[in-house]
């Protein structure tokens, strides 16, 4: 049976393969079967996705973030008081924090519902229809430092000109530090965090 995913916004991919000009096999997903159909994520690969909703196929590493260390990232996103705004994407040696780019779905389907009768009650139904059209950009990364003592530095996108990361000085267990810097996401203090 052919190897299908579906992603987090409900749409459903075929991985597929093609032959580069140099013979090679190539792997790919699309949203409809094209080349030739694989049967099997081919050895050494595993099916992943971004936070944006791309599948795609990537090399399988020895993960150097442990699984406590992302919850903790987690555990702060879900305490923030936009947490719908952010998801948390897992990299080699980092925990990236990523945020909604443009307005809050759920602000926008509540002025939908108060400009409108046509869109009154629909409030949910709007909010769903804005969350699967959205993306994410990253604003906040948490690099592995040391892995024997489990610390991490980190970095927050820089808006200067042109998109950028720019190191904070700040370094330790990824708990405090996510503990300490979520909560300025979206506030005027997280771009004076330095």
């Amino acid at each position: 049976m052919p190897i299908t995913y579906t992603n987090r916004k409900g749409m459903t991919y075929h991985l597929c393969k093609a032959v580069t000009r140099t013979g090679k096999p190539r792997y790919y997903f699309a949203r409809e079967p094209k080349g030739e159909p694989v049967e099997a994520v081919p050895e050494g690969y595993r099916i992943g996705e971004s936070v944006n909703g791309l599948v795609f196929l990537e090399r399988e590493r020895t993960a150097q973030i442990l699984p406590e260390e992302v919850a903790a990232v987690e555990a702060a996103v879900k305490r923030h008081p936009k947490s719908r705004n952010y998801r948390v994407s897992v990299k080699h040696d980092r925990i990236e924090v990523y945020e909604r780019i443009g307005p809050d779905p759920g602000e926008l389907a509540s002025r939908f519902a108060g400009v409108s009768r046509v869109f009154q009650g629909q409030e949910s139904a709007i909010r769903e229809l804005l969350e699967e059209g959205s993306r994410f950009t990253p604003v906040l990364r948490f690099i592995l430092a040391d892995a024997e003592q489990r610390t991490f530095r980190v970095e927050r996108m820089h808006y200067g000109g042109r998109d950028e990361w720019f190191a904070i000085r700040a370094e330790g267990p990824v708990d405090k530090l996510a503990q300490n810097l979520i909560p300025t996401l979206g506030t005027h203090r997280f771009t004076d965090l330095w």
